[in-house]
């Protein structure tokens, strides 16, 4: 064994605690006052921000399962925050929107996301907020099969 090796210090440690913590603290403004889950909550956001999408574009864009997609929709459109399109050209597919309901939720929970996001970027330096975003954005676009 490697007595050398620590696990506090291992990025991918590091990054699901930063992850978990951070994303346990946000939650409660889409669960609490929504009654979301976090796959809900993202494709609330997909829709939000892009428009009509299918289930499998958001699950492309958010890199989720389409299983765990498919649960979160049938959960949005009981909530009545989404509605369902049969697409003319193939009726397999789906094309998906948000209500006016929908669309007032991520107004909101885009806002308590950005005075959150500054909550929690307010320690650091803006340049340190800059390179850590760069940072991380790089690591979610890293192929790791192909570089590794």
């Amino acid at each position: 064994m490697d007595d050398a090796f620590e696990l506090r210090e291992f990025l991918p440690y590091l990054l699901n605690q930063a992850a978990e913590r951070s994303g346990l603290a946000f939650q409660k403004h889409y669960k609490d006052r929504y009654g979301m889950l976090r796959t809900e909550w993202r494709v609330l956001f997909h829709l939000g921000r892009y428009g009509a999408l299918t289930a499998k574009e958001i699950g492309a864009m958010a890199r989720v399962h389409k299983t765990k997609i498919s649960r979160a929709v049938v959960a949005l459109e009981a909530k009545r925050f989404l509605s369902r399109e049969e697409m003319e050209h193939d009726r397999r597919h789906e094309r998906l929107q948000l209500t006016a309901a929908g669309a007032a939720a991520f107004k909101e929970i885009c806002a308590a996301a950005q005075d959150f996001d500054q909550r929690l970027t307010a320690r650091f330096r803006p340049e340190d907020v800059r390179v850590l975003k760069a940072c991380l954005t790089q690591i979610a676009e890293f192929e790791m099969a192909t570089k590794i």
